[in-house]
């Protein structure tokens, strides 16, 4: 692109060509506005120093075209990129991952600001945002935020159409509906390649486990984790189930097994194993759910473990069964995933808790600490019959001596479990679990820690269970001979609310459900419009994930064989084909129509085919690429007395194409032309006659 400026010097004219123009303000505008659009889904990710750098390199670009401030020069612009990207590497502190990357990235953009000074400068920094919008969608991919994404996305291309036609009518409404009608142009298109372009698993693909910090359970358990995630009302994952929905009392979902205790902290006796870095398969879907499937929507996790109940089995096959009856992925889960399992007949457990290589690791305790918690260990051993009447024994003791179930549990001295038993008495379920598993090993008695989540509030119509970070959980299992593994909850014991109905119920007496924890609206549940609001939000970003975003392979697939003729991946490529040709050709054939209707009905076009036709009838053929004035000089030879109406005429056909007009001197000069067209039809249909006379 190239403007033109004239300088007058000592009266001679001089033309001073720009290849970049500068970049006009309201462009500029409409780019720091997508700009600040794309930036708010990484609010929670991106450190607060580099967001606060963003706005400010943004703010100084804007300050810099209102003329108040300048843009900095070539040196103080690279101590500036220095600065920033010394004080990025120090923050990085050497790691790098997914996230380091990103914002990485955003730092680049935001340097870019400096130098954005030209038209060629905005095409730069256009692409890099609709770059930034993918980015985005590696770490939010829920409907809320993908609206905020296409919004900067849309920004952008009203700041396109502000850049490449500055004539047009200003303002956000006629920019959005210039968009919008471009938008319903090619929705068809759009949602029907969506449906049936074929959805294959990609060659290679890049872990996404970025290293931030997650909310959830972790691989091993202090006495007050726990007690911490039930401040939080974050999801942690969804259930839909094929019937009924399980009891309250029954949703127990196993995630993960702590068998060795190290000191205060419960953590796996065997690591996870190896697994190469990749992605998880995010869709398990495998059809319609069957009567006693559920299907699990997963939030990322950073982990490998996937949450189940209790006898359950797998039945999609991006999730695969484990030791103790868990459910491991084959690698983290980076993304939302979506598995599917199924309940089966309770079975007597495989792993024998009493068999050589499993007793010790069932047994394990540390040398010393908690006497007194190993002294009622012995008596309960001494006094009671059976393995079953040593744990009911000390259930009952939980229900009988004033225990009590708290998120505001004291702070544990050493022997933390001789503090709880026998001072205390107050405590969290990660407490009780860990105290009673540590006695009922003294016993002798093979027992574990069992750590997932237990309940799960039903969603908008019931149709699927929510189960957030304050449902975490932790139980033990006890082996009892001819029986297995046995669940045994002692918070079930002290506190059967939290079992039965959940924490809110549970800690309605003390007031600390979510007390730290304000914003969230799981917080009122005495606000009935506002769980209302809150449960319609998540049903309409459950089925955004399901069917948008996880609309797979197998989801794909599933949906064309309900199809008539029941398409495979093979006629998909055929439809998908058929689509983008057909697609090609209506925009071919609208193009050539547009072109066409659009000659006819610009009256300037039609006068000067009149101006043409004119020309033809008395003699004067119009050449290929002739410009008006060239033509106008020829009639001038040709007919004198037209030469004034003839070079008027031309004049006026420039000034239309080529200087700026209201709608008022659009219309005169218009009239103009209609008049100087009739003036040289007679003039030249005049001079044809004498000229006929005189050669007669």
């Amino acid at each position: 692109m190239k403007s033109a400026s004239i300088h007058a010097h000592g009266g001679a004219i001089s033309w001073a060509i720009s290849e970049n123009p500068v970049l006009p303000s309201r462009a500029l505008l409409w780019l720091i506005g997508s700009f600040v659009l794309l930036l708010t889904p990484q609010w929670d990710r991106l450190p607060i120093w580099l967001m606060a750098v963003c706005a400010l390199l943004a703010g100084w670009r804007w300050l810099a075209q209102s003329g108040r401030v300048r843009l900095p020069g070539k040196w103080p612009k690279t101590l500036v990129m220095f600065l920033v990207i010394g004080v990025y590497i120090a923050t990085v502190q050497g790691r790098f991952t997914v996230d380091t990357a990103a914002s990485f990235f955003v730092l680049a953009v935001g340097l870019k600001w400096l130098e954005t000074r030209s038209q060629r400068d905005f095409y730069v920094l256009f692409f890099i945002l609709v770059y930034l919008a993918t980015v985005n969608f590696l770490f939010h991919q829920e409907i809320v935020w993908s609206i905020v994404n296409l919004a900067g996305v849309a920004c952008l291309l009203v700041g396109l159409q502000v850049l490449n036609a500055p004539n047009l009518p200003p303002g956000m409404s006629s920019g959005g509906r210039r968009l919008g009608i471009m938008l319903l142009k090619t929705l068809p298109i759009v949602i029907m390649l969506f449906v049936f372009f074929p959805r294959m698993s990609p060659l290679w693909s890049v872990p996404m486990v970025s290293g931030q910090a997650r909310t959830g359970i972790s691989d091993t358990m202090r006495p007050g984790d726990i007690s911490s995630l039930a401040q939080s009302s974050e999801r942690a994952f969804r259930a839909t189930f094929g019937g009924e929905l399980p009891a309250y009392r029954d949703r127990y979902w196993r995630g993960l097994i702590l068998d060795q205790l190290d000191g205060e902290t419960w953590r796996q006796g065997e690591n996870e194993p190896f697994r190469r870095p990749g992605r998880v398969a995010v869709d398990g879907g495998v059809g319609d759910l069957e009567r006693g499937q559920y299907d699990v929507l997963l939030e990322p996790t950073d982990q490998t473990w996937a949450f189940a109940l209790e006898n359950s089995v797998a039945v999609s096959d991006n999730v695969s069964p484990a030791d103790e009856s868990l459910f491991r992925f084959r690698r983290p889960a980076d993304t939302t995933v979506r598995y599917r399992m199924a309940l089966s007949p309770k079975e007597t457990s495989q792993t024998d808790g009493r068999s050589p290589e499993n007793r010790g690791r069932y047994l394990q305790l540390p040398q010393q600490g908690n006497p007194r918690a190993r002294a009622l260990a012995e008596k309960l051993q001494d006094t009671e019959t059976s393995d079953r009447a040593v744990v009911e024994a000390l259930l009952s003791r939980f229900r009988q001596d004033n225990y009590y179930y708290t998120l505001r549990p004291p702070a544990m001295p050493d022997d933390g479990i001789d503090a709880l038993l026998f001072d205390e008495k107050r405590g969290f379920c990660a407490h009780y679990a860990g105290a009673a598993t540590f006695v009922f090993r003294a016993a002798g008695i093979p027992a574990r820690v069992v750590v997932g989540y237990q309940g799960g509030d039903p969603g908008a119509g019931d149709e699927y269970l929510i189960v957030r970070q304050y449902d975490a959980h932790a139980w033990v299992e006890v082996w009892l001979d001819g029986q297995g593994w046995v669940r045994v909850d002692p918070t079930a014991a002290i506190s059967p609310d939290r079992v039965e109905s959940g924490l809110r119920d549970a800690m309605a007496e003390e007031g600390s459900f979510l007390e730290d924890n304000w914003a969230s609206p799981q917080r009122y549940g005495n606000m009935a419009a506002l769980q209302w609001a809150s449960l319609q939000l998540d049903r309409i970003n459950y089925q955004w994930q399901r069917w948008v975003v996880g609309y797979q392979g197998q989801t794909q697939m599933d949906l064309m064989s309900r199809l008539p003729g029941g398409l495979g991946l093979k006629e998909l490529g055929y439809v998908t084909a058929g689509i983008v040709g057909v697609g090609l050709l209506i925009a071919g054939l609208i193009s050539a129509w547009r072109v066409r209707s659009g000659s006819r009905s610009d009256p300037v076009v039609r006068l000067v085919d009149r101006w043409h036709r004119q020309c033809e009838r008395n003699g004067i053929p119009v050449r290929q690429g002739e410009t008006p004035a060239q033509l106008a000089e020829r009639i001038s030879a040709a007919h004198p007395h037209a030469a004034g109406a003839a070079r008027s005429f031309a004049r006026l056909v420039n000034k239309h194409y080529y200087d700026s007009q209201t709608s008022g001197e659009h219309r005169s000069l218009l009239a103009a032309m209609t008049r100087l067209l009739v003036t040289l039809r007679k003039q030249m249909a005049r001079e044809s006659r004498t000229t006929s006379k005189v050669t007669g």
